[in-house]
């Protein structure tokens, strides 16, 4: 286990409606730098299938897609020990401090992509904010759980 600092900056502008957090990122996302990069991962075709849009292949073309469709992403966590990609096993977390998007953007609602970004975001952010978080089930690999279609369902939530 070792404490690893997040690794990629959040994806916002002015314009930006929704936001939607993740727990951490996996390896591969730590690795590529950028959100949901673990092939498995179903968010970017959750996205594309409910927004009726091709899937965004490259990072320019998936911040391209979030920031026309109003949609800020970022992680619940700033810092903390970790096994790899395992949620189960994160310890001593810091948080990350939303502030700086909330100053930027008008913010209307908050989805947490799994149960561990909304146990953490109900933990250490919804006390500082006071923002109540729509959870969502969890679009990665390890939630196989959740067909795609269910994932469907629930998602076509943020459209509103």
């Amino acid at each position: 286990m070792e404490r690893i600092s997040h690794p990629i900056l959040p994806i916002y502008n002015k314009d930006s409606k929704i936001m939607i957090l993740g727990s951490f990122p996996s390896v591969k996302s730590r690795e590529a730098e950028f959100y949901y990069h673990h092939p498995r991962n179903r968010f970017w075709t959750v996205l594309s299938i409910i927004y009726e849009e091709p899937t965004p292949l490259t990072i320019d073309e998936k911040i391209d897609f979030l920031l026309r469709h109003g949609i800020a992403i970022w992680d619940v966590i700033q810092s903390c020990e970790i096994t790899g990609s395992s949620d189960s096993s994160i310890k001593n977390v810091i948080p990350n401090d939303l502030a700086p998007i909330f100053e930027t953007a008008d913010i209307r609602k908050i989805y947490t992509n799994g149960n561990t970004a909304y146990t953490y975001y109900q933990k250490y952010i919804f006390p500082v904010t006071g923002r109540e978080s729509i959870k969502l089930p969890s679009t990665s690999p390890a939630n196989a759980g959740s067909k795609m279609d269910q994932l469907l369902e629930a998602w076509s939530c943020i459209l509103n």
